[in-house]
């Protein structure tokens, strides 16, 4: 094939660069940037694909980001491809950002208040409730008992708030990333519009100008023809 990589990607390095990427996040922020900025569409489409995929990553839909960005972008016919590129927001350096401001906003909503040692507990319950959903599954096929106990615990301390709270702080920075996208991504097709209007004057300059020498080639051998 001819777009084959010569150096096929091993699993553990595609994993490594999920939570790494070669070059470093920066570069990765400004490539993401660069894509977004250069989407054919209006400035107003692609900004309602950035709320959507904004909004999405503050929800605790692990696993259904893509989707979910795609099907409020559809929604809200906003840029599919700018949802996509925009759920770029949550990753390994503003994860913690994300679930801090969700879930204090969604116990704030709930009138309860998050401890200072329900934060360290947070991986535990994750693991709680992936543990009781492979068992209970496997229990469908095997005479063990099904236990909810874990995930219970899991939707009533972390995902209920999570999913309250990440709803009204998607909202919030997403309508944030919209009214900061609109007006820049105008300035950006304005000044590529002019660009690219610029590099077609000078072509068509440097065009007429060959013709014209072409002209008066071929006129002065016509003089010394006659001559």
């Amino acid at each position: 094939m001819i777009f084959k990589r010569r150096d096929p990607k091993s699993f553990l390095r595609a994993s490594a660069e999920l939570l790494w990427p070669r070059g470093g996040w920066t570069r990765a922020f400004h490539y993401v940037k660069h894509r977004v900025r250069r989407l054919p569409d209006s400035p107003e489409r692609i900004a309602r694909g950035i709320w959507a995929g904004v909004f999405i990553t503050f929800t605790p839909l692990f696993g259904f980001h893509f989707l979910g960005a795609v099907l409020i972008a559809k929604l809200m016919k906003g840029n599919i491809l700018a949802s996509l590129m925009a759920t770029f927001v949550g990753n390994p350096l503003t994860f913690v950002f994300i679930t801090l401001a969700s879930l204090k906003t969604g116990h704030w909503l709930l009138g309860t208040e998050l401890q200072e040692g329900e934060l360290r507990a947070l991986s535990r319950k994750f693991a709680d409730a992936g543990s009781d959903l492979w068992h209970n599954a496997i229990s469908i096929f095997t005479p063990a008992q099904m236990d909810w106990s874990g995930l219970a615990i899991f939707s009533r301390d972390v995902f209920y708030p999570y999913l309250m709270g990440g709803i009204v702080s998607g909202i919030f920075f997403g309508t944030v990333a919209y009214y900061v996208s609109v007006p820049l991504l105008h300035a950006y097709q304005k000044r590529r519009r002019g660009l690219i209007k610029q590099k077609f004057e000078a072509l068509k300059a440097k065009t007429a100008a060959k013709a014209e020498e072409k002209k008066l080639a071929a006129q002065k051998k016509k003089e010394e023809a006659n001559g």
